[in-house]
């Protein structure tokens, strides 16, 4: 039990509350795509289009929409625990010099780096045969996606758009849950998975002020870095105000109801608070924005949007 806790905080299994919440929501919406069309509500409606309705989803999709269920789960586990394996295992030099890092499970001894290396290996291929029994589009993209999401712990040795690269990769989840299920891409989960792209982007870079001066020592990139706390936060403040425009504009487009409004001001205004708590001469709050703020604020958004398009 001891080693398997140990691969937990290792891949930081609690920091999959930002990304599931949205691959939860990207999974519901191909279970009602059948009945909208989207691209008819976006060009004919101007963006009102009907509320969205739906048949019996088992009667819809078949007794096997629980087994897409749970491959979908699979699959965000094996993915981002291989995301997150590799990172630790790439960056183990400069994390044992990094009095912040120094504590992580490479670095203190209690895990070893081929043993990360190994878990890396066996969680990318668990994730690509998972997509095969998912249908044939996930299967084909399943490479790329783990293109995406293991090369983003390179960037950072070659250019401050990293914390983009990142976002990219949590991202895939609302758009990837939706191709599990209908096969095809679509407006709309096109739009959350942006939300979540310029949403991880903004408080990634939050979370790496921490490591500014250890950034600019050891040559690695990051927006703080490059940019200063002070500039750091304000493209993270724009990357909140597209990331908000973007699930306003997913509403707009399918007029949902009242719970969907509830979570985007629900959502904005962590946002905005997150924002608030950090300042250039003070990050004594930066996990509080990082981890508390936005894990409630995706799995409460998500709670709203799914409870809209259910009733």
């Amino acid at each position: 039990m001891s080693a398997v806790k140990n691969y937990l905080s290792l891949i930081k299994f609690s920091h999959t509350v930002f990304a599931l919440p949205f691959a939860l929501i990207g999974f519901f919406l191909a279970l009602v795509s059948g009945t909208v069309d989207w691209v008819h509500n976006l060009n004919n409606t101007i963006g009102w289009g009907p509320k969205l309705t739906h048949p019996s989803f088992i009667e819809f999709y078949g007794t096997n929409i629980l087994a897409k269920f749970i491959l979908i789960l699979l699959c965000m586990v094996f993915a981002r625990s291989a995301a997150m394996a590799f990172n630790r295992y790439l960056d183990r030099s400069f994390d044992a010099q990094n009095p912040r890092t120094a504590i992580r499970e490479i670095p203190a001894g209690i895990i070893r780096a081929n043993s990360a290396l190994l878990f890396t290996i066996i969680m990318s291929a668990l994730f690509i045969i998972t997509t095969y029994f998912i249908n044939t589009l996930c299967f084909a993209l399943s490479p790329v996606a783990m293109l995406v999401v293991l090369g983003y712990s390179f960037t950072k040795r070659f250019t401050p758009l990293c914390h983009l690269v990142l976002g990219l990769g949590l991202s895939l989840a609302p758009i990837g849950a939706f191709l599990a299920v209908t096969g095809k891409f679509e407006l709309l989960p096109i739009l959350f998975s942006f939300t979540v792209l310029f949403w991880v982007s903004g408080f990634d870079i939050i979370y790496a002020l921490q490591d500014e001066e250890f950034d600019k020592k050891y040559d690695l990139k990051s927006i703080p870095a490059w940019l200063g706390k002070s500039k750091a936060l304000r493209v993270s403040e724009l990357l909140h105000v597209l990331s908000a425009l973007c699930i306003i504009t997913a509403g707009l487009i399918v007029n949902f109801g009242i719970w969907y409004w509830a979570g985007v001001i629900f959502f904005t205004g962590l946002l905005i608070y997150q924002h608030l708590l950090v300042k250039p001469n003070d990050l004594s709050k930066v996990n509080m924005a990082f981890f508390t703020t936005n894990g409630i604020a995706s799995v409460v958004f998500a709670v709203f949007v799914i409870i809209d398009i259910i009733l």
